[in-house]
């Protein structure tokens, strides 16, 4: 009879993380929950599993760790902007609303902390510091966006429209973290409609 050679298959295992990947999301964790200057890069290389030096190698300072972090935030944060855009094509009032009831009920949630790039901005008052600058970049572009959405609703006053659906927001992250679960936060896409619904022409 002929021989059959039994054939081996290797699973092939995904790639262990790399260290700056790794502490990337450990420091992500830390960051968002307690607060950047609350945490220190021990803290951060122990939970980790690597060493200060991999630290290092990865991200020349803290203040270049936060602004890595963040820069992740915002490209997270856009995602689920233009998600709730291309969700309803051409109808920015809906797309407002949209993204507004996901972040009333994240709102919602017990481990809510608001938003990273509002409380890093919180935290680093220095306009300089890495970690401000990405947080007032985000800022400066929804506020752009917003304003520019008034404008294709038709509102008689874009730019305040825009503005005040910012404030809005900015209440909602701040207002999270205040009352958590019931709080005014959860009813911000509401309160967004009905401010639209007052501005735009009549």
């Amino acid at each position: 009879m002929p021989s059959h050679k039994k054939i081996e298959t290797t699973i092939s295992e995904a790639p262990a993380p790399r260290a700056a990947d790794k502490i990337l999301d450990v420091a992500r964790d830390l960051f968002y929950r307690e607060g950047i200057r609350a945490i220190g890069v021990d803290e951060i290389v122990r939970r980790a599993g690597v060493t200060k030096p991999s630290l290092y190698r990865s991200f020349p300072s803290k203040d270049e760790l936060a602004a890595s972090y963040l820069r992740k935030y915002d490209l997270e944060f856009w995602e689920r902007f233009d998600e709730a855009v291309d969700a309803h094509p051409g109808n920015p009032r809906a797309q407002i609303v949209a993204f507004l009831t996901r972040v009333g009920k994240r709102t919602q949630k017990p481990d809510y902390r608001g938003c990273g790039m509002t409380n890093a901005a919180v935290e680093y008052p220095e306009r300089g510091h890495p970690a401000r600058i990405v947080s007032e970049n985000n800022k400066q572009e929804l506020r752009r966006r917003l304003r520019a959405m008034a404008a294709a609703m038709g509102a008689s006053d874009p730019d305040t429209l825009g503005d005040g659906l910012l404030l809005l927001i900015e209440g909602a992250y701040i207002s999270g973290q205040l009352f958590g679960h019931g709080g005014p936060a959860a009813s911000v896409a509401r309160n967004a409609d009905l401010l639209i619904e007052a501005s735009l022409k009549k």
